[in-house]
This record gives structure tokens, C-alpha cells and sequence, in this order.
């Protein structure tokens, strides 16, 4: 798989993504309906990204673990579990969970999905994909996420916190504070597969 390893700012230690999510863009003109048409190239993670995501081919998670393991497990220093992103979106099976499992399988790192839990949003708040800016994002994720006590040995570990789309950074910038009042937390590293607006 060919990757463009991009850094990720943030509240982090340290974060890096595989590649962007378009590598071109031509644009096509309008449709019946009169929105924008483009015809636009994926990265190639990118493209596995959105046949894992949107076409539901799990055959997508191991190659995607894969080039996790190679490309950028070796850009963080002693990672020593990866906690998922709390999903957004209720699936039967989430793509995160499933890269991340696979990464730790392939990397013997210990990986805990229920350290970090998403609490429900309060009644009447705007669904976050309706929201644009990073700020309002950041207003409506403040005080969502939990640390569950999971790491049962003494000590402290670095973390690579997982997501597969990084685009404003809120929710991952949101956990990664909560994440930082654990004690047995040491670094933060965030990793993503894509960075941009998945499409």
C-alpha cells in the first residue's frame, strides 16, 4: 500500500495519519439536482478506508493494520497499549475496533476498547456531523468521554489512541484530555488512517 505519512496536531504527544484522503480532485460540472459533481482520486488507504467503511469489505482491516504496524508504529516511541476511538456511529461491527484489534494482534500490543466511553449526547443537542467548526465540535464533545480503570497492573504506559478519519481533530483532542487524568497513562500518541473529509 502507498502512503503519504502526514503529521496530526493536536493535544498529543506525537500523531501521524497514513496519507490524506483525496489525492485529486477534478471537478465534473453539476447534477440534475444542481450540486457539485467531482470525480475525485482516494489515496490509497483512503480507498480501503471507504470500501471498509461504506461497502462493508472487513477484508480492508488487515491490510489497514498492517501499513498502521509499518508505517507508523515505528514513528512513536514505546507504545505500550491502543485504546479506539469511541464510535460516532452504531454499527454491528466498527471499523476502529476492528483495525485496532487487528494492529495489536499484529504488533502484540495490548489493546483496550472500553477504556474510553462516549456518553450520551443531552436532549436537543445538534448531531455532531452537523456541525462545521472545530470549535462548535470541541462545545459539544466537552465532558462526552470517560476513562474506565481497565489496566489492572502498576505502572504507566504510552498510548496509541486510534481513529480511522481525522479531519477537525475535536473528538480525538476531546478523549486525548480525558485520557491525560488517567494515571497509568503516560505519552499520547494519535495515529488515523486518513486525514480530510471521507467522501
Amino acid at each position: 500500500m502507498q502512503v503519504a505519512v502526514r503529521a496530526l496536531a493536536g493535544n498529543w504527544d506525537l500523531g501521524y495519519a497514513l496519507d490524506k484522503h483525496i489525492i485529486s480532485s477534478v471537478y465534473l460540472g453539476k447534477d440534475e439536482h444542481g450540486h457539485d459533481r467531482f470525480d475525485n482520486t482516494r489515496s490509497e488507504p483512503g480507498e480501503a478506508l471507504f470500501k471498509l467503511k461504506y461497502r462493508n469489505d472487513w477484508m480492508q482491516v488487515q491490510p489497514l493494520a498492517e501499513q498502521l504496524r509499518i508505517s507508523l508504529l515505528p514513528l512513536l516511541p514505546d507504545v505500550g497499549l491502543i485504546v479506539p476511538m469511541p464510535a460516532s456511529v452504531e454499527r454491528p461491527r466498527q471499523p476502529v475496533t476492528e483495525i485496532a484489534r487487528e494492529l495489536g494482534r499484529l504488533a502484540n500490543i495490548p489493546v483496550f476498547e472500553t477504556m474510553v466511553v462516549k456518553t450520551a449526547a443531552p436532549a436537543g443537542a445538534p448531531q455532531l456531523k452537523n456541525l462545521t467548526s472545530k470549535d462548535e465540535k470541541a462545545a459539544a464533545l466537552a465532558g462526552r468521554f470517560a476513562v474506565n480503570d481497565v489496566v489492572t497492573n502498576a505502572g504507566q504506559w504510552n498510548a496509541l489512541l486510534l481513529d480511522d478519519l481525522f479531519y477537525t481533530g475535536a473528538s480525538m483532542e476531546a478523549v486525548c484530555a480525558a485520557l491525560r487524568t488517567y494515571p497509568k497513562i503516560g505519552k499520547i500518541y494519535a495515529g488515523a488512517i486518513i486525514q480530510g473529509r471521507i467522501s
